[in-house]
């Protein structure tokens, strides 16, 4: 549960932005699930899964069901990794920060 529940319209705008400004879709070169992505640099990349892009993909489902808790552990599939370096490399997938997010 969330111990922070923003409620100005300035925070939410920032939280909008932090979360979702500037998210280029990807799509996963073997499985097509897509995830949102944003490159602020050549070494920093967000990636936003969706809970349908989660259960698309076949690497986090194998791990989720190995897990004792059925919870995932905080590392990339690796196929959607190469995917999203190859958009980057293609210039699919801007690179660099704009107005700070």
């Amino acid at each position: 549960m969330a111990s922070f529940v923003p409620t100005s319209d300035e925070t939410l705008e920032d939280q909008r932005l932090y979360t979702e400004a500037r998210l280029t879709q990807v799509s996963c070169l073997d499985c097509l699930a897509r995830v949102g992505v944003k490159k602020n640099s050549d070494h920093h990349t967000s990636v936003q899964w969706s809970r349908e892009a989660m259960e698309h993909c076949p690497d986090l489902s194998r791990r989720r069901a190995s897990s004792k808790d059925g919870r995932l552990a905080h590392h990339a599939c690796p196929r959607m990794t190469a995917s999203i370096e190859e958009a980057a490399r293609e210039g699919r997938l801007p690179i660099g920060a704009e107005d700070g997010y």
